[in-house]
C-alpha cells in the first residue's frame, strides 16, 4: 500500500500556487499512512477520491451542449460519488422546445460496469434487435424505436438522450455534444 500511496503522490503534478484539494487530501493519507493510522489514511484517499469524482463530473458537464436554436436549458447538473462498482462521475442537462417537449442528456463515466454495456452498445446484431445504429461523428450509437439514443463514448463513458421530442432532435443534440472534450477529460 505504501507504494501505490508514494507512486501515486510522485505522479502529482507540482502543487500549484493555491491549494490542490486532491493533492491535499493524498498528503494527508500517505501522512496517516506513515503514523500507523491506517483508518485515518483509508479516509483521507476516500476523500481524495470522491474529489476526483467531483473534479471528473464538472469536466462530463462542460462536454454537454449549448441550447441548439429555439430551444432553452436548464444549468447542467453533475455529480461525483465514491469509487468502485458504485462510483461514478454523473452530469446530465435539459433541454426544452417552444412547444415544451424536452430532450434530457445524461452522461455517466467512472463505472466499471459501463463496460459491460460495450458488447450491446457496440454490436450491429444485438442493436438491430433494440432499434437502429445510428453515427454521430464516428461513433457508433443505438436509437430505439422511441428516438432514445444511448451510445458508448471511448469505451467507458455512456451518454443517453431521452425525453418526448422528436428522435430527430435527440440525434440533433447527439451531434452537438462535444465528444473529443469526453474522451479527454
Amino acid at each position: 500500500m505504501r507504494r501505490l500511496l508514494l507512486a501515486t503522490l510522485i505522479a502529482l503534478p507540482l502543487a500549484p500556487a493555491r491549494a490542490d484539494e486532491v493533492a491535499n487530501a493524498m498528503r494527508e493519507a500517505l501522512r496517516a499512512y506513515e503514523a500507523g493510522r491506517l483508518n485515518a489514511a483509508r479516509t483521507a484517499l476516500e476523500e481524495a477520491g470522491q474529489l476526483l469524482a467531483q473534479r471528473s463530473a464538472a469536466l462530463l458537464g462542460a462536454a454537454l451542449p449549448e441550447p441548439l436554436p429555439g430551444w432553452t436549458a436548464e444549468a447542467p447538473r453533475a455529480t461525483g460519488t465514491g469509487v468502485g462498482l458504485l462510483g461514478a462521475s454523473q452530469a446530465s442537462r435539459t433541454y426544452r422546445d417552444a412547444r415544451g417537449r424536452t430532450v434530457e442528456i445524461t452522461i455517466l463515466a467512472d463505472n466499471p460496469l459501463i463496460g459491460a454495456l460495450g458488447a450491446v452498445l457496440t454490436s450491429p446484431l444485438v442493436a438491430g434487435a433494440l432499434g437502429r445504429l445510428v453515427r454521430v461523428g464516428d461513433q457508433r450509437a443505438l436509437q430505439t424505436g422511441e428516438g432514445e439514443i444511448q451510445m458508448l463514448v471511448d469505451g467507458r463513458i455512456l451518454v443517453t438522450l431521452r425525453g418526448d421530442a422528436p428522435a430527430e432532435a435527440k440525434l440533433a443534440y447527439a451531434q452537438a455534444l462535444d465528444l473529443g472534450r469526453l474522451m479527454r477529460r
